[in-house]
């Protein structure tokens, strides 16, 4: 049996989900600035697959690196943690 290579995973809060079967996800980091040592909030999106269409805005998702489904779609749903209130 092969052995699949291991994919990167993220969490973040879905900041968009107007598209047919596609969300964008946000996650938001603390980095550390390199020279005054200030912790700065540093936003990355991802535009993701949601084959059921079953994610709202402000959803807490993870989601999973797979083949380019798209020109921008390279991340898809794995599940929803948390629903927005």
């Amino acid at each position: 049996m092969e052995n699949r290579n291991l994919r990167k995973e993220r969490i973040g809060v879905v900041s968009s989900n107007k598209m047919e079967k596609s969300i964008v996800v946000s996650e938001v980091k603390r980095v550390k600035h390199p020279m005054y040592g200030k912790f700065v909030l540093k936003t990355k999106k991802y535009v993701a697959h949601d084959e059921k269409n079953d994610c709202n805005e402000g959803d807490t998702v993870r989601i999973m690196e797979t083949r380019p489904m798209s020109k921008s779609k390279r991340w898809r749903l794995v599940e929803i943690l948390e629903r927005a209130k």
